[in-house]
């Protein structure tokens, strides 16, 4: 297994076990993400991961819908991707990146990977369930952002970031992307 694999099963794992307790009255309810239900964030990871990857060759079949029952479509679509990302030769192609020159592996482990652990609250939050991050998720989440640089509060990533409300550390994180825990809480 590549260490990009290792990274994007290790957010899976977490990740995968909300979506799979997402009550099915939960998929229709507003998310974080403005105008997003929580179907609408498992479609987004979906696409956007599809999306990089087919750009380079990789052939993930057709797309899952995510209508009709996220949860499949997630474990369809993971199961593909990580199979995928067991190529080295695909985690080490270059490329020019949308922050400067990097390879499929370090686009996955810079974004998506990271996309996955911050939607994940997004989802937990639509469904009235808990994200429990651990610090090492944190940390992750951090250095993610820190990796984004001005990028991370463009149109299309993240919120403006917010004055935190509480004094834990995962209050804090959200709120530098954006994401107020006790209104959503």
């Amino acid at each position: 297994m590549t260490a990009t694999a290792t990274q994007y099963e290790t957010a899976l794992r977490p990740l995968t076990t909300l979506i799979d307790t997402v009550p099915p009255h939960a998929w229709d309810a507003p998310s974080p993400c403005e105008g997003w239900s929580a179907r609408d964030v498992v479609g987004h990871l979906i696409g956007t991961q599809r999306e990089t990857l087919t750009e380079h060759g990789v052939d993930l079949g057709d797309a899952p819908d995510h209508t009709a029952d996220p949860a499949a479509a997630w474990a369809e679509h993971s199961r593909r991707v990580l199979a995928a990302l067991a190529d080295d030769d695909l985690v080490n192609r270059t490329y020019d990146g949308f922050l400067g020159p990097t390879t499929v592996g370090g686009t996955v482990e810079q974004f998506y990977v990271w996309d996955m652990y911050v939607h994940r609250w997004d989802l937990a939050r639509a469904a009235g369930l808990d994200a429990a991050f651990t610090d090492t998720e944190l940390d992750r989440i951090e250095q993610g952002a820190d990796s984004f640089g001005d990028a991370l509060h463009m149109d299309g990533m993240c919120r403006p970031a917010l004055t935190p409300t509480g004094e834990d550390r995962a209050t804090r994180v959200l709120a530098r992307l954006g994401r107020d825990v006790p209104a959503c809480g």
